[in-house]
């Protein structure tokens, strides 16, 4: 009886121990897989963080190159636009630049031509030498000899008619120019007195007078003094 007792507790000892061995087997069984799908959430968990947070270190990188296009764009812009109005500028003053200065030049060789045409028709006959001396004043040195020779010719009419005259300016227009030299009409008053007309006439002569700005403004051809003291 006691030998059947003492194997029973001791059958009834091993089986609790193999129970109790099953036991922490099948929890062990249960808790290392829950352990390791909570080493996997918290991996996954930091893996997620780690995108998110690249995702985001990414947006702003995006984000920073996006706006300094922009502002790259918008100052290239405004550049070009400055660009393009300071050429239209520059453009538009040598165009006004030119202008001006084609008038000026015009201006200018109007005035040398109407100065010109008063000093010639001013005459007496009294005392000749100033009229000629203004004849061949500002003249290239081939038309000065050429007046010169007519104004020796002219004093053989002017004497006998005891020629006096006076002369005003009226105008003077440029006709035309090519390369720098003008063709001027210049108009004068005249008030001449001769022999021969018992009061003063009054009339208008005109010179066709050409100036040279390539050879210092001075005048290369002259046409119509000799017409103004034949029609008297």
């Amino acid at each position: 009886m006691t030998t059947l007792s003492t194997e029973a507790n001791a059958g009834s000892t091993n089986t609790e121990k193999k129970g109790a061995d099953v036991a922490n087997s099948d929890l062990t069984d249960v808790l290392e897989p829950a352990v390791e799908a909570g080493q996997a959430e918290t991996v996954d968990e930091s893996a997620v963080g780690s995108s998110s947070d690249n995702a985001a270190a990414g947006s702003r990188h995006v984000s920073i190159s996006v706006r300094a296009l922009a502002v790259g764009a918008v100052v290239i812009g405004f550049l070009a636009a400055i660009g393009t109005m300071t050429w239209l500028y520059l453009g538009v003053k040598a165009e006004f630049d030119d202008q001006a200065r084609r008038a000026a030049d015009s201006a200018h060789a109007e005035q040398i031509s109407l100065d010109y045409a008063v000093n010639a028709a001013v005459m007496d006959y009294k005392d000749l030498g100033p009229w000629k001396q203004n004849l061949v004043k500002n003249m290239t040195p081939e038309l000065k000899e050429k007046l010169t020779k007519a104004a020796i010719a002219m004093e053989q009419i002017l004497l006998p008619l005891q020629w006096s005259s006076t002369a005003s300016p009226i105008a003077a227009k440029v006709r035309s120019v090519d390369n720098g030299v003008y063709i001027v009409d210049a108009f004068v008053s005249v008030m001449t007195k001769t022999v021969q007309a018992g009061e003063n006439l009054q009339s208008t002569a005109t010179y066709s007078i050409t100036v040279d700005s390539n050879n210092e403004w001075q005048i290369s051809d002259v046409g119509g003094i000799a017409a103004a003291v034949e029609n008297k």
